[in-house]
């Protein structure tokens, strides 16, 4: 698993300024570049869609949006509101999140933390794209509960008419074009440089003896925590139950098939700067109660989690010692990169 993980050096060839070049040359439109140390060389290039090719100006004007409260009914809620930078893009340690007028949602607000790379949204994976998950938060009713025609007025105004026509090179505003310009903002929002990072790109001394005793348990077959959460970022990005609950009122992704195969399954997250994004799991509870620290989360794994006709398998009883517990729970805690919490880049204009 090591030799894997350390053999994830894939390049972005000169960077995200080739890649801007490269999704803009049919237009020949000059990009200016963003800054090369946005994109870590030793992740996989950021998929970018081909009908919303990245350039600086959208991102600039997605930034804007993504901390503009005036996007929500009420004036309220911004995407910013759930998802803090302060907090890892996260809504910790709140449990579920408050829209407008105070609503409540139903599950814990994941972290934003090298999203682009993700195949599907949502802990259920019912948004295929970053731009679909941006709209659905924007219309929905305990969201944003976005009123359209008042933020079709607010985009044609002075406000924001000329970051409109640099992104766009018109001024036909949509929803779905603001939406998109939240998503290319979202998908630089790319880390990488935890003290596990540190260790894979080669500076053995990035991690200290516990910590490794922790990162060889984790990708070992005895605790099988690397079967889920395994390469870059920690996820196999697919559905799992993981025996929270004996009952599920949310039933997962099962809302989205109608399988019952798919009852109670969840998304697994990423476990990049898990440290930091507490409560965890898709509601941040279990049938013991809410799961906010890591120890705790480990010791449900180790319990073997509650039974459930579609709990995973390989969720079972480890034996693991207390000693080997908090191994785990240092390595966890390595995978944190503190530097996303003030990069200028992702913060409010």
């Amino acid at each position: 698993m090591m030799a894997r993980q350390a053999g994830i050096s894939f390049t972005f060839s000169m960077g995200i300024a080739a890649m801007l070049l490269l999704v803009t040359a049919c237009r020949q439109e000059p990009v200016e570049p963003l800054p090369s140390d946005l994109m870590p060389a030793h992740l996989a290039a950021v998929p970018i869609p081909a009908d919303n090719p990245l350039t600086p100006a959208k991102v600039d004007l997605g930034r804007r949006l993504f901390y503009d409260k005036r996007l929500s009914s009420q004036g309220t809620v911004s995407c910013a509101s759930c998802h803090r930078q302060d907090l890892s893009f996260s809504d910790a340690p709140n449990q579920v999140s408050r829209g407008v007028n105070n609503a409540l949602g139903q599950r814990n607000a994941p972290s934003l933390i090298n999203v682009a790379y993700r195949p599907h949204y949502f802990w259920d994976g019912r948004a295929a794209t970053l731009e679909d998950q941006a709209m659905a938060a924007f219309l929905s009713s305990v969201e944003m509960d976005a009123d359209t025609m008042a933020v079709s007025a607010l985009l044609r105004s002075g406000v924001y008419r000329d970051a409109w026509r640099a992104a766009f090179s018109d001024t036909a505003v949509s929803m779905r074009r603001a939406m998109m310009a939240i998503a290319s903002f979202e998908r630089t929002i790319v880390s990488a440089n935890s003290r596990y990072d540190q260790y894979v790109l080669g500076n053995k001394a990035a991690l200290s003896e516990q910590e490794r005793r922790g990162m060889n348990l984790f990708f070992s077959s005895r605790s099988m925590c690397g079967a889920c959460h395994g390469g870059q970022d920690f996820t196999n990005d697919q559905f799992q139950n993981i025996g929270l609950f004996n009952h599920y009122f949310d039933r997962g992704r099962y809302n989205v098939t109608k399988n019952m195969a798919d009852d109670g399954l969840f998304k697994t997250p990423s476990l990049r700067n898990v440290a930091l994004t507490p409560p965890y799991m898709a509601s941040g509870d279990s049938d013991k109660g809410p799961l906010t620290t890591l120890e705790q989360v480990v010791e449900h794994y180790n319990d073997g989690g509650t039974p459930f006709s579609n709990k995973d398998r390989r969720v079972k009883k480890l034996g693991l010692s207390k000693a080997e517990v908090a191994d785990l729970v240092a390595f966890m805690k390595a995978l944190t990169d503190s530097s996303v919490l003030t990069r200028r880049e992702w913060s409010a204009p």
